[in-house]
């Protein structure tokens, strides 16, 4: 509309340059032409209405809002003189409301940093709702309304507080790790095709693996016994743990249940054919045949404890595990080197485990 306005005016500008020369006589003239053409244009019309655009309509207000209402009736138009000043009306209604809105619609947006903190503490905290939400806010000096913080979770797609409370299992692992060790057996096959069963422990908390044995009958007596070894292992370390996640795999006998309960150690079993339920063992067996049996000829079962064993070594005290921030389980991040000097001049030499199918990597004396 502004440019069709724009253009009218320009043309109606250079048609008021071409008559300035002209005389009286040949004004008059053309006023009556037109007039003329107005009458027969009416005539084609059969009383219809001439559809004006808006830009017309403006620039028709501008130029006749000046004249007498009488002078308007006398003057040949296709419109009532009503409606040219019903025109100019609208045209000062609209100039009025552009230069009194205001330059942004409603209120400020939120800052995106209280918007990242309402949606954090959702997401920490199943159990609060907006109103709770609203309440952390002015404890830490934010304060927002109430009804804002509803909308920043609406908009994020963030269910209301009773339909977030039912906790996942990958939930109640992370609350609970630092009580949960996770149990399961594995099986592998020797050079002369004997099928091995080992039986290997996890804790959550720290990562550290305990291999409990291997044997290729594994009966009720042996499992037995090594949940006793891995209780009195456990209360050696001064390990305070309450479950035991494993599966309802057929090797493991009632009292291998009664043995750790005894301890103070309830034993929750994963569903069926549900591995991510103790996905954190299950983790650990997969490394396990990656970084070891898939690579080793396994000769009998002295071998193979051999080779767990350390493997076991080097998974506790080098190897980094992303889930507990790319430390050891039995040993904590170093300070990180900030000497340029020392970082210029580095001595890193390679020790081998296994013959060289493991490598670790220490700092030079």
């Amino acid at each position: 509309m502004l440019f069709r306005l724009a253009y009218l005016g320009v043309t109606n500008t250079l048609a008021l340059l071409r008559l300035l020369p002209m005389s009286d006589r040949d004004k008059d003239g053309e006023i009556l032409a037109l007039r003329h053409q107005i009458t027969i244009l009416e005539r084609h019309l059969h009383g219809g209405k001439v559809r004006f655009a808006p830009a017309d309509r403006a620039l028709l207000a501008a130029l006749l809002h000046r004249l007498p209402r009488d002078v308007l009736r006398r003057i040949r138009l296709l419109v009532r003189p009503q409606t040219v000043l019903r025109w100019h009306r609208h045209l000062i209604a609209y100039r009025h409301g552009r230069i009194s809105r205001h330059k942004q619609a409603g209120r400020p947006p939120t800052v995106r940093s209280i918007r990242l903190l309402v949606l954090r503490l959702a997401r920490e905290n199943n159990t609060w709702g907006y109103r709770r939400i609203h309440g952390e806010l002015l404890v830490l000096g934010v304060k927002v309304a109430a009804s804002t913080v509803w909308e920043i979770l609406h908009q994020a797609g963030i269910d209301p507080a009773p339909q977030r409370i039912s906790d996942s299992w990958a939930t109640f692992l992370r609350s609970q790790a630092h009580a949960i060790i996770a149990a399961d057996f594995f099986e592998t096959t020797t050079l002369t095709g004997a099928r091995l069963y080992v039986l290997a422990v996890i804790e959550h908390a720290t990562r550290r693996v305990r291999i409990l044995g291997a044997a290729a009958h594994p009966t009720a007596t042996w499992v037995t016994q090594a949940a006793r070894n891995l209780v009195m292992d456990l209360d050696d370390a001064g390990c305070q743990l309450k479950y035991l996640i494993r599966d309802r795999d057929g090797k493991y006998p009632a009292l291998f249940d009664a043995i750790l309960a005894d301890a103070g150690i309830t034993v929750v079993l994963s569903g069926v054919r549900m591995p991510r339920m103790n996905s954190i063992m299950e983790r650990w067996i997969q490394a396990c045949r990656h970084e070891l049996l898939d690579r080793t000829l396994i000769w009998n079962q002295a071998h193979l404890l051999h080779a767990l064993r350390e493997y076991e070594r080097h998974h506790n005290r080098h190897r980094p595990h992303r889930g507990i921030a790319n430390a050891r389980p039995l040993y904590p991040l170093p300070e990180p080197i900030t000497g340029p000097a020392t970082l210029t001049r580095l001595h890193v030499r390679r020790r081998d485990r296994l013959g060289g199918l493991l490598h670790e990597y220490e700092h030079a004396a």
